[in-house]
């Protein structure tokens, strides 16, 4: 499928203003602008497969488009919510389990580049991923 294969962090947009936004420190936001993340993809019908690989930690994220799951972020933040298919983006609508807030994610490839944008409290991010 179109989102298949290993994307290695390429730039961030407005990385650090959505993370200070989030409530992670300033030592946290600077380690984490510089994580070099890769994502391994696989697609199968509605399932997929997410190896997160970074310089904090190595997770497999297992997720079912419209089925609702709990998901950790690297600073520990718990979220729920569901990814859904919009055309050809994946759109995800979480929640925070500590004050209930909304974050909306999209992954989407724009020409050759995995682009996912975040989107909490009105401030919104982009990490851009290059395929390996």
């Amino acid at each position: 499928m179109a989102f298949d294969g290993t994307w290695k962090i390429d730039r961030n947009e407005n990385y650090d203003k959505f993370m200070e936004k989030m409530g992670v420190n300033v030592v946290k936001r600077k380690l984490a602008s510089h994580d070099g993340l890769k994502l391994i993809v696989k697609q199968e019908g509605n399932k997929f497969t997410v190896k997160e690989s970074s310089n904090f930690r190595n997770i497999e994220i297992v997720f079912e488009i419209g089925v609702p799951f709990n998901y950790e972020l690297a600073d520990g933040t718990e979220l729920s919510g569901t990814w859904t298919m919009e055309g050809n983006k994946l759109v995800g609508d979480f929640k925070r389990v500590d004050n209930g807030n909304a974050i909306h994610t999209v992954r989407e490839l724009v020409g050759s580049e995995l682009v996912q944008t975040f989107v909490y409290e009105g401030v919104e991010a982009k990490r851009i991923f290059k395929k390996e």
